[in-house]
């Protein structure tokens, strides 16, 4: 369920969930109960927002603490560890989702992890050892460089010696390998610039795992049955008395050393880049290892990242590169047959363009892509129409598990849907309105993904995709407004949320990129926006994202397109709905208009003899205690700006400050402070 309906579930019950899950790990006669109490707060945690998981931390950690030093005795004592694993896992979880939270209790659990990747080395705790470096590295990543620096050079060189001194004695089935290769890729995060100098050692290693090239082989119908019985194989019946069989040992560490790569590319950039052509080498073939979708995903994940590395050779090296990448992306986002990952290889050809920018299709590769994207967006509308057709003719055969197997159809279809959005995305926002001609290709799929007899998640991405024709159309994209204009203002109230954001959003791009001749458009967007934001439950947990963005959308055309409005009549209500904390994307735009009214001492905003400062100082707060914005955004600056300039006043700050309440009079001084 954690996992499942993630993050409604954690938001609505994590005052059940938490306090329950630590009291079932108080079970020490039942340590399989522990175990599984320990696994289950994993899945809790992972997708538990920050601010929620925060506010349990002292409770969880205190209770994984006690655990933790009474299983690490239990295992002295008695060899027994299961509950030992779990509780190691578990705390690589905590930290990960509490991130620099997590600093206060970096100095009470490392030592103890340190002792056992140190100490756990007989073949029965390969598994320990292993969980417990995942562990070591995931607090470090949590806490960060400065705080994690202490113990790096302690956590190198014990990875160094597992991975030179003790190689040649790891099994290829060792547990261990996976974590200690997951957990290079996080040191590499970590450590960022420093980690350069431990390349030459770890590549090795990698490359050999990412090169691993695996035991095939074709059966009849004996050979088959006399090798059924050896699980490391895995086959496939390719027709009368023929199988095909593969070993399957060492692909799950191929997999993983391929996603190491993509760290080491990611976090690197030009200091990976003397790797760059031997890694776009083994990758690009690897786009098309149908034995093993984890290894095509982390190759197509890596492109992207591998051309940002290779920037700084030069355009002609870039180029080449790029050459040799392409036609085999275009040929898998036209072929993969996998829709998992299909979606990966789409949005890694849209991060592709976004590195390199206008011109890096030519006209044929984009003649390609848009014959393609026509196909995918074509399959959309057959396969959804298969699947209303079956549920029409459902028969006694009909049950529970069919529909959910029409579901699973229905949100891979969605996905697929999503990642034709980040590629249209791309393209506009690389092409501007020189993308127009061949955008008009596929328009007459996107006119039928808007229809209101379409389900809810066609909808969101066609608004989604409109979305991106206004931002980086501009005022061009007037000659679209009989196709989307209607819709996009109708579906500012429809009953499904993730609708009404996409137009809230695309309200306010309306606002900010369309100029003047959308200024009628956009004051009847007002009206309707206003309902979203005012819904009695506009702020619940379903409804947040949507109400965020139409405070931003009425913000954007406050801003810039406001020609038929009544900002006086506007403004007060706007103030108002602050402070905003949930959308972190949406957040800068509203706080920078904030920003841009109190510089200009609007009285709208101020009130009269400044009546309405101490609410202002009170938004102002409640962002620093949620930490919504960059610590070195100029936003940031110019809000401690203005509280300062506030504070120069001593009797009206001192009001202001009576209205706050602990938590945010702490998180404002802090901030002032900083």
């Amino acid at each position: 369920m954690s996992t499942d309906f993630a993050p409604i579930f954690e938001k609505k019950f994590h005052d059940k969930v938490i306090p329950g899950l630590l009291m079932v790990m108080d079970d020490h006669l039942n340590p399989r109960v522990q175990a599984h109490a320990g696994a289950a707060l994993v899945n809790f945690a992972e997708d538990c927002p920050k601010p929620i998981l925060t506010i349990y931390l002292d409770t969880i950690m205190g209770k994984l603490e006690f655990i933790l030093t009474a299983k690490f005795k239990e295992l002295v004592e008695r060899g027994t560890k299961l509950v030992l694993e779990q509780v190691v896992t578990t705390i690589a979880a905590v930290a990960d989702t509490a991130e620099e939270k997590f600093v206060q209790f970096y100095d009470r659990v490392m030592p103890c992890l340190k002792y056992i990747v140190q100490h756990a080395l007989t073949p029965e705790l390969r598994m320990l050892r292993g969980k417990t470096i995942e562990c070591v590295s995931l607090i470090g990543l949590a806490v960060g460089q400065e705080k994690f620096m202490q113990d790096a050079s302690d956590v190198m060189q014990l990875l160094l010696k597992t991975q030179t001194e003790e190689e040649s004695d790891l099994a290829e089935d060792d547990p261990q390998i996976s974590y200690m290769i997951s957990a290079w890729a996080r040191m590499c995060k970590i450590l960022g610039k420093e980690f350069e100098q431990y390349l030459p050692i770890v590549m090795g290693p990698v490359m050999k795992a990412a090169s691993l090239k695996p035991e095939v082989a074709l059966l009849d119908g004996e050979d088959m049955k006399s090798m059924q019985e050896d699980d490391a194989w895995q086959f496939v019946t390719l027709g009368d008395q023929q199988n095909f069989g593969i070993r399957t040992a060492g692909l799950e560490e191929k997999a993983t050393a391929c996603q190491m790569l993509v760290c080491y590319a990611r976090e690197l950039k030009d200091g990976f880049a003397d790797y760059t052509e031997q890694v776009v080498k083994l990758m690009v073939p690897l786009l098309k290892f149908y034995f093993h979708d984890g290894v095509r995903v982390a190759a197509t994940e890596s492109l992207p990242f591998l051309l940002e590395c290779a920037k700084i050779k030069g355009d002609d090296y870039l180029r080449e590169m790029w050459a040799y990448i392409c036609p085999e992306l275009l040929k898998v986002v036209d072929t993969e047959p996998g829709n998992d990952v299909l979606s990966e290889h789409m949005h890694s050809l849209a991060k592709c363009i976004e590195v390199l920018g206008k011109g890096c299709l030519s006209a044929e590769n984009m003649a390609e892509l848009m014959k393609t994207l026509d196909k995918i967006l074509k399959e959309h509308f057959e396969r959804a129409d298969t699947r209303q057709q079956k549920r029409k003719d459902a028969d006694e055969d009909y049950d529970e598990e069919v529909e959910e197997s029409l579901l699973d159809e229905d949100d891979e279809d969605v996905y697929i849907l999503s990642k034709v959005s980040d590629l249209m995305h791309a393209l506009f926002g690389t092409h501007k309105v020189d993308f127009f001609p061949y955008f008009e290709q596929l328009l007459p799929h996107f006119v039928k993904l808007l229809g209101t007899e379409r389900p809810w998640s066609d909808r969101q991405w066609a608004i989604c995709i409109f979305d991106d024709v206004i931002e980086f159309g501009g005022p061009a994209v007037i000659k679209y407004q009989e196709i989307f204009l209607r819709p996009l203002l109708q579906y500012l109230l429809d009953p499904q949320s993730e609708v009404r954001q996409a137009a809230a959003y695309g309200a306010g791009m309306l606002g900010q990129f369309g100029g003047t001749d959308f200024a009628q458009p956009c004051a009847e967007a007002v009206p309707l926006l206003m309902q979203i934001i005012n819904a009695p439950d506009s702020r619940s947990p379903e409804n947040i994202n949507p109400t965020e963005n139409a405070i931003a959308a009425v913000a954007k055309i406050c801003k810039f397109n406001s020609s038929l409005l009544n900002l006086d009549e506007i403004l007060p209500h706007w103030l108002s709905w602050l402070p905003v904390w949930e959308d972190e994307d949406e957040a800068p735009h509203i706080y920078s208009y904030l920003c841009d009214l109190i510089e200009a001492n609007h009285p709208s905003v101020l009130g009269m003899n400044n009546a309405n400062v101490p609410r202002i100082v009170g938004v102002i707060a409640e962002v620093f205690v949620r930490d919504v914005l960059d610590k070195d955004s100029e936003i940031r600056t110019r809000i401690l700006n203005l509280v300062r300039h506030i504070q120069s006043n001593a009797e009206l700050f001192n009001v202001c400050i009576t209205q706050l309440n602990p938590e945010q009079q702490l998180a404002l001084s802090t901030a002032l402070n900083q």
